[in-house]
């Protein structure tokens, strides 16, 4: 009789283990991924220029003002939504942004500048995305806030808009200057 009691009991303690599991899930924030680098250099590389290939850069362009690193590409319907504002950032408010086109291919991230406006002062081709693997990213876009020593402060995920800008990048990377 034990023994039928503990095979019947087995279905119901998995099912409430992945209730709790599941549970705790909805009062998680699936934008705040906490990123190891927050307050580490950026890590070294050396990446095509968008436009010129022969044209390398590596991490001394991240120093000498604080800076936006937008992580970006054609086949991502949300980087296509923040665009815009990007655009809006680098007009209004003067923010520098370098962006990095992140496994995506050449041509089309050259047309999607040309057509919808280039907001970066850089553009980084990273086609295999080892910087995007050595900076944590998941997928795009992700926006990284850095320092005028190249020091990572913020990683937001997700687009950056007008809501995100004000309430949540901007006071940071005020404090960065």
């Amino acid at each position: 009789m034990n023994r039928r009691i503990l095979i019947l009991s087995i279905p119901l303690l998995l099912f409430l283990g992945a209730s709790v599991f599941l549970y705790k899930g909805l009062f998680s924030d699936p934008t705040k991924l906490e990123s190891v680098l927050i307050d580490q250099p950026i890590p070294e590389f050396t990446l095509q220029d968008l436009h010129d290939p022969a044209k390398q850069h590596d991490k001394a362009i991240f120093t000498g003002k604080p800076m936006l690193l937008n992580v970006w590409a054609t086949w991502c319907p949300t980087c296509y939504a923040e665009h815009e504002y990007l655009n809006r950032l680098k007009a209004t408010e003067g923010v520098y942004i370098i962006g990095m086109n992140y496994k995506d291919e050449r041509e089309k991230a050259l047309r999607w500048l040309s057509n919808l406006g280039n907001p970066y002062a850089i553009d980084l081709y990273d086609p295999r995305g080892m910087l995007g693997l050595d900076l944590g990213v998941y997928g795009a876009p992700e926006t990284f806030l850095i320092d005028s020593k190249g020091v990572i402060r913020y990683r937001h995920v997700g687009d950056v808009n007008d809501q995100v800008w004000k309430q949540t990048l901007k006071p940071i990377f005020e404090q960065m200057e």
